[in-house]
């Protein structure tokens, strides 16, 4: 099937009554045929449902649907794009091991790191993997893992992709790919050789604004294993409802994201052009570093933009607190167009000396485009911008 067919029929069942959409299964627990079939359940004997922290029907169908998505083994969906982070450190990092990432990776992704996981005696390094002379020179002999982000949030720096799995192969090194910028319609990590794809579903999957939850999507059936049972050891589990939102939302993917992505590409060049704008990162920029590529990598340039005003973070201020379409609020990948401040807010428990080392500079702001008219986000950045 083709992407937009996947995105409508992929991952579904027939359920007893021939349901067109996935059902609801708003269930804690199911009942079993008798006691031998319970235990067989419990042994993996049988595809029956158990208790829904372990598996349910309707996040099954979820988890089947992106991963045919992404090309990859299965899912495993969980209660919050922080969660698959976690269900991916406790799974597959060990107490001695090392893991190398993306030095301007989201904020908590590199704090809960730091500051938690450093206590169990797991090692991290973070540097600017755009360059992968850096990944080589931070690889220890303990380095079990190399967990980056494509775009990165919020610098936009573009990874290869192709190069990091050669390093890790190479080095027989776990590679993890936070892909939550892009989406499956615009990037497919698995099917360059990454072991391990993430998605905050909260962004671009759902698309609504409307549900926090996460999926990891192993590219074969052993780290799958490991991080299915990691997820139901650490109770982090989606809910039914939850994962019936992401699959009608999902339905609408490639729309969204087309339609977001035309008007990102116009307000870019148009940020670009402007007086009281000092720089623009875009990857469908002639003048982001990466963006030859990033257009070989990506299939569009998405609809993340980062930029600074002159004048830096007083004038950033002035901008996001006179914007009023555009919604001053953290997240992204709705419909609704985002503008929000990272020093201060998505990246804020980050030192500012990280921050700054990592490209994260005082004054970025970083923008989210919707689904609106193109030219009413730009009336309203354009009202905001004469304020400064």
């Amino acid at each position: 099937m083709g992407f937009n067919t996947k995105l409508i029929h992929a991952g579904a069942f027939d359920d007893q009554f021939g349901s067109a959409t996935v059902p609801i299964y708003q269930t804690s627990t199911f009942k079993f045929k008798s006691a031998d079939h319970g235990a067989a359940c419990f042994a993996g004997e049988s595809d029956g449902y158990i208790y829904t922290r372990i598996n349910n029907p309707t996040i099954d169908a979820l988890e089947k649907l992106v991963a045919e998505l992404e090309n990859g083994y299965r899912g495993v969906a969980v209660s919050s794009g922080m969660a698959a982070v976690n269900t991916i450190y406790m799974g597959l990092l060990s107490k001695g091991d090392h893991m190398i990432s993306s030095a301007a990776v989201y904020g908590p992704s590199r704090v809960v790191m730091e500051k938690h996981y450093s206590r169990f005696g797991v090692e991290s390094t973070y540097v600017d993997t755009y360059n992968l002379g850096n990944i080589r020179k931070a690889i220890k002999p303990n380095t079990k893992m190399i967990f980056i982000e494509t775009p990165a949030n919020p610098t936009m720096d573009i990874t290869d992709l192709a190069g990091v799995v050669e390093i890790a192969r190479e080095h027989k090194l776990i590679s993890v790919v936070d892909n939550t910028f892009c989406s499956p319609y615009l990037q497919k990590p698995l099917d360059y050789g990454f072991d391990v794809v993430f998605h905050s579903i909260t962004k671009f999957l759902n698309g609504h604004a409307d549900i926090v939850g996460g999926i990891v999507v192993t590219r074969e059936k052993p780290l799958y294993d490991i991080l299915r049972a990691m997820m139901i050891n650490m109770g982090c589990n989606m809910d039914p409802h939850q994962a019936y939102l992401v699959i009608r939302g999902l339905k609408t993917l490639s729309l969204r994201v087309e339609k977001s992505q035309q008007s990102a590409a116009i307000i870019a060049e148009y940020l670009e052009n402007h007086p009281k704008v000092a720089w623009v990162k875009y990857p469908g920029l002639k003048s982001h570093p990466q963006h030859e590529l990033a257009m070989k990598q990506m299939a569009g340039p998405g609809a993340m933009i980062s930029f600074e005003v002159k004048g830096g973070l007083d004038a950033g201020k002035i901008l996001m607190d006179n914007v009023r379409l555009c919604i001053l609020a953290v997240s992204l990948g709705g419909v609704e167009t985002l503008i929000q401040h990272p020093a201060s807010m998505t990246h804020s428990k980050m030192s500012r000396e990280d921050r700054l080392s990592s490209g994260i500079t005082d004054g970025l702001v970083r923008f989210s485009i919707g689904i609106e008219n193109v030219e009413d986000i730009m009336a309203d950045l354009e009202q905001a911008m004469e304020k400064i």
